[in-house]
């Protein structure tokens, strides 16, 4: 029996960070990265909130934004998000995301390469209407992960939802970069249930 919006439960957000019940195959997903790098990475726009380099390739992108600098942004109150010519180049990233019963919004790969750093910031837009889930791809120990200055070890094939409307900061102080799969998608009945279980 699915939850009813309406009364979705506080003690659901208490958590800033939920591991999900999902563990994918860290081989396929790093061969379908592999498989994209003649895509050049495309670096994020919000310069301000990271030293290094911290960039995306996007598997989504809103209806009509077709090259790949408006693909990796996005204008608010548009949730017609549709697969990019990357995400057909995926199979098992087509194949995970056919799990997620609930519509998808923006969905990438971000790198955060050796040695950069996100700086501690907060996504306003989260946490309300949409959520956010990260997949890791290539990670190591040397990577570290903060939501409200706690660390969040997460390991490669592990699905995560992270309250990232609270201060989060990331340092990569590996030599090696660090990938993710990042999806935004609705809360949703399911999607909410997944989550209160997994809490």
């Amino acid at each position: 029996m699915y939850f009813n919006l309406a009364s979705i439960s506080y003690s659901m957000f208490t958590h800033d960070a939920i591991r999900l019940p999902f563990k994918f195959d860290p081989v396929r997903l790093k061969k379908d990265m592999i498989d994209l790098q003649k895509v050049s990475w495309i670096d994020h726009f919000v310069t301000q909130n990271y030293e290094g380099n911290w960039s995306v390739i996007p598997l989504t992108a809103q209806r009509g934004r077709d090259h790949p600098v408006l693909m990796a942004s996005a204008v608010p109150d548009n949730d017609d998000f549709v697969p990019t010519p990357y995400l057909k180049e995926c199979p098992y990233y087509q194949e995970l995301l056919g799990i997620f019963e609930t519509k998808l919004l923006s969905v990438r790969l971000m790198k955060l390469t050796a040695g950069s750093e996100i700086k501690e910031h907060r996504d306003y837009d989260l946490d309300e209407e949409d959520v956010r889930l990260h997949i890791p791809i290539q990670t190591n120990e040397d990577v570290h992960f903060y939501v409200n200055q706690k660390e969040v070890l997460m390991a490669e094939g592990e699905c995560w939802y992270l309250r990232l409307s609270d201060p989060h900061r990331v340092m990569n102080n590996s030599e090696q970069d660090r990938i993710h799969l990042v999806m935004d998608m609705k809360l949703n009945d399911w999607l909410t249930k997944t989550l209160s279980d997994s809490a």
